[in-house]
């Protein structure tokens, strides 16, 4: 008979309570290191079984002895005598469980429970880390830094840690060690390794979640949110809608002065987020998805899925965005390839009125179409007006000696005569 220590059964009052680990698991754990080590030393008797009491931790080894009257075996039997003094009435050929605990077996088991309870203890939490995430993937949850595994973020859950990979990280945000952090849970992966807990901070379903908990609208399905696009750290657009006419979807997300959106930029550290209406017409989508751009014309092609978008110069920076972040997140939040051009209708009459007037001039003016176009250019779109030069202006303007001038502003003043 063997007494485990006090340190052991103190240590499994610990685990129960702390770590949520039930006892009848590290005992079980235990038994069958137990078990392993006393046929070593034991000897592999029959039937060999450990017994531990849960509360005391006395420990015994047992075997199930057949009683003979001369033992041959001594793994396996037990002589008549000795069986008789533990029940008096064995006799020959019966089976009896009898104690075979070494002499020795104190330290064996110390050395053998201590390593058999570690090994339980770390399949214990990956068992646990697994039942308790299988199902919270999409969940947000919350941590702290706790190391780096070269790129990869180290986020310690409380009971359990969670890994934040390089590709789940935003490229403009640095993480040091104690920083508390919110992410998303990706995935909770049952690998070779055990479980294993994949957040994001740049997953677009963050910024999702982040609405779904900061918007009771979203919360209780009155708001939607048809539609999401992001580049993690720089900005986000998000597409949201009604059934309820008397609600207004933006304006919910955005909330009173903008607390809500705010609470959720300040999360994502100031990544610029866009709130958008959305809507079943393509036209329309794309136009609340270009805001605040304004488009002069949108032209659709069904068959490519590409919309051509013509706006004012002044507007084509704006709607593009920088280094093309407009354009390509509405591409991705639409469905629709983006392509976005200056507009040129309103060049196109500047020019077609310029080269109407050099076309008057240049038929009723002894001068080229290229003159003509050179007095247009210059401010002189009329015959009217060139009444107001001098001969000087003309060898200025057309880069011709005075004979031309002259003859040309001859030519001008004949015509006021016929006028």
């Amino acid at each position: 008979m063997f007494f485990m220590n006090a340190e052991f059964i103190a240590m499994l009052d610990y685990l129960e309570r702390e770590r949520g680990i039930k006892r009848e698991i590290l005992l079980e754990a235990v038994s069958n290191a137990l078990l392993s080590a006393s046929k070593k030393s034991v000897g592999a008797s029959r039937d060999l079984r450990i017994d531990i009491n849960p509360k005391t931790g006395e420990i015994r080894a047992l075997a199930n002895l057949v009683v003979v009257d001369e033992v041959t075996n001594p793994q396996d039997e037990i002589e008549l005598s000795k069986a008789r003094k533990i029940k008096p009435d064995a006799n020959v050929g019966d089976a009896m469980e009898v104690e075979v605990t070494p002499k020795n077996f104190g330290r064996i088991a110390a050395q053998t429970a201590k390593q058999a309870m570690m090994q339980r203890i770390r399949q214990a939490e990956k068992e646990m880390i697994y039942e308790e995430f299988k199902d919270r993937a999409g969940e947000i949850v919350s941590g702290t830094v706790r190391r780096f595994d070269r790129s990869d973020v180290v986020l310690d859950l409380g009971k359990f840690e969670a890994i934040m990979p390089q590709r789940e990280r935003v490229v403009v945000e640095d993480y040091n060690v104690g920083d508390r952090l919110r992410a998303y849970v990706v995935a909770v992966e049952n690998g070779i390794r055990g479980p294993e807990i994949i957040v994001s901070r740049s997953h677009p379903n963050f910024v999702r979640r982040l609405f779904e908990l900061e918007v009771s609208e979203i919360a209780d399905g009155t708001v939607e949110i048809r539609g999401i696009a992001r580049e993690a750290g720089y900005r986000t657009k998000i597409a949201v809608w009604s059934a309820n006419e008397k609600v207004d979807p933006v304006g919910a997300c955005v909330g009173m002065r903008g607390s809500r959106v705010k609470n959720i930029v300040r999360e994502l550290n100031n990544e610029k987020v866009d709130i958008i209406r959305w809507s079943s017409d393509p036209k329309e989508y794309v136009l609340e998805a270009l805001k605040p751009a304004k488009v002069k014309n949108l032209v659709f092609d069904t068959e490519k899925k590409s919309v051509q978008i013509s706006v004012d110069e002044d507007q084509l920076s704006l709607a593009i965005g920088k280094k093309g972040q407009n354009a390509r997140l509405t591409s991705r939040l639409t469905g629709w390839e983006i392509n976005i051009g200056k507009d040129t209708s309103a060049t196109t009459v500047v020019e077609q009125k310029v080269a109407q007037a050099a076309q008057t001039l240049a038929g009723a003016l002894p001068v080229s179409e290229e003159q003509a176009l050179a007095l247009v250019k210059s401010g002189f779109t009329n015959l009217e007006g060139l009444r107001d030069a001098d001969v000087q202006d003309l060898v200025d303007i057309l880069a011709v000696d005075e004979t031309k001038a002259r003859e040309i502003y001859e030519a001008v003043h004949r015509q006021e005569l016929v006028q």
